[in-house]
């Protein structure tokens, strides 16, 4: 079997993410202008790549984007298996110091091996992984998809890491994300290596075409 090639996106931003609301799997947000910007960044970079086919979650903020590989007529799958955490209770709400107070506690339960917890009315970080064991399952069952884009969220890309790499899920913080981050890894037929973390070089190209339309022009 010839090296599988995974390319793993967080999704861009979204109105939710730049205000400090609590999105989830309950929220189906769209990206907002720095969102869309950063996934043509994300395109532009990448799309000398022949991908074989795009997965995504079914919340519309991955398909969206991924939108301009889906363009050029690349197979796409939405798996409900990709879909970010449920927050339960908190979904769609801002922030506030006391909720904030309950999600450290609550990753101080889980980074402690506590990851059958679950968030009030929500998803424990082990009921992720059952679904997202059925998703990656299929995945995988397509060795004939050589080189792969998988777009989806933050905590579930932390999660899904966990279970790739064979980390104890009390470890998946260490997978730092931010929105259109990268991760890329090699799949050999018996396990998987990570080549790119956290990867956000992309983006540099978005900054400094936006720098340059903020310069100031000589006269």
């Amino acid at each position: 079997m010839s090296i599988k090639k995974i390319y793993i996106i967080r999704h861009g931003q979204t109105d939710f993410n730049l205000k400090g609301i609590v999105q989830g799997s309950g929220i189906d947000s769209s990206l907002n202008q720095e969102g869309r910007a950063q996934a043509r960044a994300f395109f532009d970079a990448y799309q000398h790549l022949r991908f074989d086919k795009i997965y995504t979650s079914k919340l519309k903020r991955t398909s969206e984007s991924v939108a301009d590989f889906i363009s050029l007529g690349i197979p796409h799958e939405q798996l409900e298996g990709l879909n970010e955490i449920s927050w339960g209770s908190n979904e769609g709400q801002l922030i506030t110091p006391e909720e904030d107070a309950y999600y450290h506690w609550m990753l101080k339960q889980w980074q402690n091996g506590n990851t059958a917890e679950r968030i009030t009315g929500g998803e424990s970080p082990e009921d992720v992984t059952l679904r997202q064991r059925k998703a990656i399952d299929h995945i995988m069952s397509h060795e004939n998809e050589e080189i792969i884009l998988i777009c989806m969220h933050g905590r579930a890309m932390r999660i899904l890491l966990c279970e790739l790499l064979n980390y104890p899920l009390k470890s998946m913080d260490i997978f730092e994300h931010r929105n259109l981050c990268l991760y890329q890894l090699d799949f050999t037929g018996t396990m998987f290596t990570i080549k790119k973390h956290n990867d956000v070089a992309h983006l540099a190209q978005m900054k400094k075409a936006s720098e340059k339309q903020l310069a100031p022009v000589a006269n």
